[in-house]
């Protein structure tokens, strides 16, 4: 009883830390990547008591896009702020790659080596959210499309592990992610519209 009174206080302080990241990612702020290291941490503890196992190899991956995030959205491949753009042809294939193979490698790993008892859940929400992630850390617009995939996908799974917190967070997500496509999608158009403007 008291390990679960823990988690429950665990999952709000770190949904406090995620509602800020993704807050701030909306906006186009880099700052979102320093709100979302501690969540990521809180959230592997937690996860790791409720045996989602393939969700905290997603957290530690998160950490580590993190902080690759933090530097390319700073410094980019010209040592200045990457702008915003749309995937090339090669990065969404490189995105489906990345889907296809995280849950094929996720999905043996939990059924055959884990005591999960939803290997292929866990493993699906994973492997959009990967793709989504690498995205995210390339400013690529395509990242809210993949993450609600893995949304959608997650909101049941958590309540069906009891984690109604994470559930509602991972709710509020899904529509602050809708949002944020939008917004993102204007700020490029604003972008483009600025460049014809100067020719």
């Amino acid at each position: 009883m008291e390990l679960l009174s823990q988690l429950t206080l665990l999952q709000w302080v770190g949904t406090g830390f995620g509602v800020v990241q993704v807050l701030l990612a909306r906006q186009n702020n880099i700052h979102n990547y320093l709100f979302g290291i501690v969540a990521i941490l809180i959230s592997m503890w937690v996860l790791y008591q409720s045996k989602l196992y393939a969700d905290i190899l997603l957290n530690l991956y998160y950490l580590v896009m993190s902080i690759y995030g933090w530097f390319y959205w700073k410094m980019g491949k010209q040592k200045e702020e990457t702008p915003i753009s749309y995937s090339t042809k090669n990065e969404h294939g490189i995105a489906m790659g990345i889907v296809v193979g995280c849950f094929a490698l996720m999905a043996y790993w939990l059924g055959q080596h884990t005591d999960s008892d939803v290997p292929y859940w866990d493993a699906v929400v994973c492997a959009f959210a990967w793709a989504g992630m690498w995205l995210m850390a390339k400013r690529k617009i395509e990242n809210w499309i993949y993450l609600n995939i893995s949304n959608l996908i997650s909101i049941p799974l958590l309540m069906y592990k009891g984690l109604y917190i994470y559930a509602g967070l991972t709710a509020f997500l899904f529509i602050v992610a809708v949002s944020g496509y939008i917004k993102w999608r204007k700020i490029l158009a604003d972008e483009t519209e600025g460049q014809h403007a100067k020719v």
